[in-house]
């Protein structure tokens, strides 16, 4: 047996395996977008035993290497949202736009949408009126993509979703703000995030989550449930100059 023959059984015997150890109540989760917060969920819950798809803007054939390591599948996006309980839209905001149209089609009936993204103007993302003008980044997201979402993870270092995960219960866990309209899908992402090991503070309803963006208090914060409660109440809905076109 030659070399990549063998890689290709020693592959699908870890895929092999971890299905085998999938845990009752795992999910089918598709990520869309494979950078450094995309990467590390997947890490994370394809370890938890959960179903994890994956898809980045340069296809398929270019996710091999992170697919290898933690048996997620590689698609596109519009097969990574195809019967998922929870797609993870982690994307620049300036990319939003360029997703399938009606690439939820296929998702489940009750599929919680979870939006890490932030807008950033003058670094990365260009002139967004909508943005500029009070809407808030998660709304302007899901009025692009047609479907609710939720906001999470979008202040959040992504080698934190590695390395600060505590079990539910302990003094000092970091917790991460979400907000949303949707009562039963902020639950499902609520529950998710506790499993990753961190709790969760309701940041309120969409219209509410500019108190997460970048240049607001909690965005980067690493404090528990009551500090980013405090960081919450705190931000100003005035954007700064460094986030604004």
């Amino acid at each position: 047996m030659g070399t990549g023959a063998m890689e290709l059984v020693k592959r699908r015997d870890r895929i092999a395996h971890r299905t085998h150890h999938r845990k009752v109540g795992s999910m089918k989760i598709g990520i869309i977008g494979a950078g450094n917060i995309g990467g590390n969920l997947t890490r994370r819950l394809t370890a938890l035993g959960h179903e994890v798809s994956i898809a980045n803007s340069r296809g398929p054939h270019t996710l091999t290497a992170l697919a290898e390591e933690t048996g997620a599948t590689p698609v596109t996006a519009v097969e990574a949202a195809q019967g998922a309980r929870v797609v993870v839209i982690t994307i620049p905001v300036k990319a939003v736009p360029n997703l399938p149209a009606g690439f939820l089609n296929g998702a489940a009936e009750d599929v919680a949408v979870i939006d890490t993204g932030n807008y950033y103007p003058q670094q990365r993302d260009g002139r967004v009126a909508a943005i500029e003008d009070g809407l808030p980044e998660s709304g302007w997201t899901e009025e692009q993509i047609g479907h609710p979402v939720i906001k999470a993870f979008n202040g959040t270092y992504a080698d934190d979703i590695l390395s600060k995960a505590l079990p539910k219960g302990s003094p000092g866990r970091q917790a991460l703000p979400v907000a949303g309209d949707d009562a039963g899908a902020k639950q499902t992402v609520r529950d998710l995030i506790d499993e990753l090991g961190f709790d969760t503070v309701d940041a309120g309803g969409l219209d509410d989550s500019w108190r997460q963006q970048p240049g607001t208090p909690v965005y980067g914060n690493q404090g528990d449930a009551e500090t980013i409660a405090k960081a919450l109440a705190e931000a100003s809905p005035e954007r700064t100059a460094e986030w604004r076109a």
